[in-house]
């Protein structure tokens, strides 16, 4: 049984949460009981996670959003003061890494995403530090085609953006979970047929139509839910600790 210190050891050293500028702090937001024998993980630090996590009689959880955003009050009242209150009267620590999860090379949320999609010979694209993924697809791969796979990959309807100025047959897709449909531009700019990301913005219907890349918009959860689970895996194989995922069922 790790301490909750060699945890934050091990995660550190595989996330090098130094080599990016986030909007949250990444590693341990809220400190709980010294030792770490079970370990729940999250995709959102939210009520019902914490509470699958108190039932499960989880030592600390692991998330890839956890709390204390830039922008947002500092104040722990409301929301944030009871999901807060709830970890420290169980103990439970509090772990996250946004965007380390998102970018790492082995169990990153775009690398998983992929893998999930069997999709996987993507690889990161060169000076976008793992933001950014791109895999060049087979013969007679249409937009149609991938939707479904998406579908079915993810257990969740996607919303497309079909581009009249984009060929039906694709051959070049890039990839950015979660809330990412900003980079759809850099996507074009990397030669994309397709970008899929989680969220989509009002502006980015008139985007894809207009730069002829079609747009996925699989979900900011359902593109997040298997990089924390990847993580988790290693950190059973290499310290022995039991660990458990718990989904929050979010259709956004």
């Amino acid at each position: 049984m790790p301490s909750l210190h060699t945890l934050l050891e091990r995660l550190d050293g595989w996330m090098q949460p130094s080599l990016f500028k986030d909007h949250a702090p990444n590693g341990l937001q809220v400190e709980g009981r010294d030792l770490v024998s079970r370990l729940a993980l999250g995709v959102t630090a939210s009520a019902d996670v914490i509470d699958q996590s108190v039932a499960w009689g989880a030592d600390a959880l692991l998330v890839h959003h956890g709390y204390f955003w830039k922008r947002e009050s500092p104040v722990l009242t409301g929301i944030k003061g009871q999901r807060i209150r709830k970890l420290i009267q169980n103990q439970i620590s509090l772990l996250a890494y946004h965007l380390p999860l998102d970018c790492h090379p082995e169990f990153g949320n775009n690398k998983t995403l992929l893998d999930q999609l069997g999709l996987d010979r993507g690889k990161p694209i060169e000076g976008e530090n793992g933001l950014l993924w791109s895999i060049l697809l087979g013969p007679d791969q249409t937009i149609d085609l991938l939707a479904e796979r998406v579908a079915e990959r993810l257990d969740r309807d996607p919303l497309v953006i079909e581009s009249s100025r984009a060929n039906k047959d694709i051959r070049h897709l890039i990839v950015c979970t979660g809330g990412a449909q900003d980079y759809l531009i850099k996507a074009h700019m990397y030669g994309a047929d397709v970008y899929l990301s989680g969220e989509i913005s009002e502006r980015t219907t008139h985007e894809a139509r207009e730069l002829g890349v079609h747009y996925i918009a699989a979900g900011h959860h359902a593109t997040e839910r298997y990089g924390v689970q990847a993580l988790g895996e290693k950190i059973r194989r290499e310290l022995g600790v039991e660990v458990c995922f718990f989904d929050d069922n979010n259709p956004a």
